[in-house]
């Protein structure tokens, strides 16, 4: 086949690295955004963070500059400081053929906040305090030590007390732990059977209760067994021991019919089963806490609701003066990489800024679509798309998709991620529509507002809201309802 040429004509879109940087920062959470600016202030030495207080900024404005000159005070270390920036700024009116790109002040526009003082228990984190608590194993050996077993008793409980989970359940049963005893514990399998059997009791008399159950039942058992005597405790074990399952099953005929007893009586016994710990092993386990940082805050003035950006959130950048100025000086010699690094850090700095204008711009968008909400409610919202808030921010809908991911709005009413804003709509008589959140929160205001003894079904709930107006099959409310975490009907049901 003879080769030919052919000219042909086509158009592609283009990802310069400024573009692919600024999508990049768009799609973090707060958290990784401190991550990725860490890492550049690592390895770009013309990048720094301003702190609270600094001054000698390196701007490639004037007035950013006289600025912070007239600020200075009258002790000689602020008057070096503005002797210094007033150098830096003669030095940058001198040479005017240079600037790193002229009338831009690369200052940012948040904070940061100053490091706490680990000696102030004061300003503990919780989680901190929690990670310092003792653990279940150190627990359980302290009060092992205080016993008057044997020796070999003792590391019997012990090694079981090593073979206990979070929940401080035995998950293993003794026979498997048989093939894991230590050395100096061999012996026949029935012997050491017996003298693990021995030490299991011995660790299910300690502190708390119900450690070392082998499951659910044996767990409650062991609480109820350390209670007081009395009519509603034996009443309880009896359940536990043979009703149990019924009992979840909000079985009350069943059981009021197998044990000769009264619905007080029952309740009673109900209420003290429920104030038992199914898991007396989690209070030691440290808590995995995660802080949510709001990006935006939500405020009422004048009658409107406003959206102000979290100052403490946002990272405050420069540009390092004394790189900046060293390679303003070898400008004729082209100043090798860090010109290549002070491009990125121009970049980066404003692509920050950039990322926080889209954020309150998408947030204010949101607020204004969602005013009965901050006013009345959930039941107040409305049905919301990421097409309406495009097309009102003149953006695409996969750069609204990211701004509202992982980012988090604080309001009077709590907070909440952006994603919450949006939902699908459901039709009404009317012919408007119903947003599916507003649609949850009726059906939990309905379920909360229930009579026990009666409680609602999926189709009398649909009922009630085609009453209202909103038209939802008895399958849409199930959905909603399992959304909620609220149990059926019959696991509903009081006594």
């Amino acid at each position: 086949m003879k080769p030919t040429l052919q000219l042909r004509l086509s158009q592609h879109l283009a990802l310069t690295p400024q573009l692919q940087q600024s999508i990049r920062l768009l799609q973090l959470s707060s958290l990784e955004l401190n991550q990725e600016i860490e890492q550049a202030l690592q390895e770009n030495p013309l990048l720094e963070r301003e702190e609270p207080g600094d001054v000698g900024v390196f701007s490639t404005t004037n007035d950013a500059l006289s600025h912070r000159n007239d600020e200075q005070g009258n002790n000689a270390a602020e008057q070096r400081d503005a002797r210094d920036a007033q150098d830096a700024r003669d030095g940058q009116e001198s040479n005017n053929d240079w600037s790193p790109d002229e009338g831009h002040d690369w200052s940012g526009s948040g904070s940061t906040r100053t490091p706490r003082d680990p000696n102030d228990e004061s300003e503990a984190d919780a989680g901190e305090l929690q990670a310092a608590a003792i653990s279940l194993r150190d627990y359980m050996i302290e009060q092992l030590a205080l016993t008057q077993l044997s020796h070999r008793e003792r590391m019997l409980v012990a090694f079981l007390v090593e073979a206990l989970n979070d929940d401080g359940y035995l998950a293993q049963t003794l026979e498997e732990l048989v093939d894991v005893v230590p050395e100096e514990f061999y012996g026949e399998p029935d012997e050491v059977i017996d003298d693990l059997g021995i030490a299991l009791r011995h660790l299910q008399s300690l502190d708390p209760p119900g450690i070392g159950a082998r499951n659910p039942r044996e767990c409650l058992l062991l609480q109820l067994i350390n209670l007081p005597p009395s009519p509603t405790q034996a009443l309880a074990v009896a359940i536990v021991k043979d009703h149990l399952e019924q009992l979840a099953n909000r079985d009350y005929v069943r059981i009021r019919k197998a044990l000769g007893c009264e619905d007080e009586a029952l309740r009673q016994a109900q209420e003290l089963i429920r104030s038992l710990n199914p898991r007396p092993g989690a209070q030691f386990s440290p808590m995995d806490t995660r802080y949510i940082v709001p990006d935006v805050f939500v405020r009422k003035h004048r009658g409107s609701w406003t959206v102000h950006l979290n100052q403490e959130a946002m990272p405050r950048l420069r540009i390092n003066r004394l790189y900046a100025d060293l390679l303003r000086r070898q400008r004729s010699s082209g100043g090798g990489n860090l010109s290549g690094q002070l491009q990125e850090a121009k970049w980066l700095i404003k692509n920050v800024q950039q990322r926080f204008d889209t954020i309150a711009r998408v947030s204010q968008a949101i607020v204004d679509r969602q005013r009965a909400f901050f006013d009345h409610g959930e039941v107040a919202m409305r049905p919301l798309t990421l097409r309406e808030i495009a097309d009102t921010v003149e953006l695409h809908e996969s750069t609204i998709s990211r701004v509202t991911t992982q980012k988090y709005l604080a309001s009077p009413r709590g907070v909440y991620e952006l994603k919450y804003f949006f939902g699908s709509h459901v039709a009404t008589d009317t012919g408007g529509a119903a947003s599916s959140t507003a649609i949850r929160a009726l059906i939990k205001q309905l379920v909360s507002a229930e009579d026990g003894h009666k409680p609602l079904s999926d189709a009398k709930i649909a009922e009630v809201l085609g009453e209202q107006g909103i038209v939802v099959a008895r399958r849409t409310v199930a959905k909603y309802r399992e959304s909620l975490n609220i149990p059926p009907v019959n696991l509903r049901k009081a006594l």
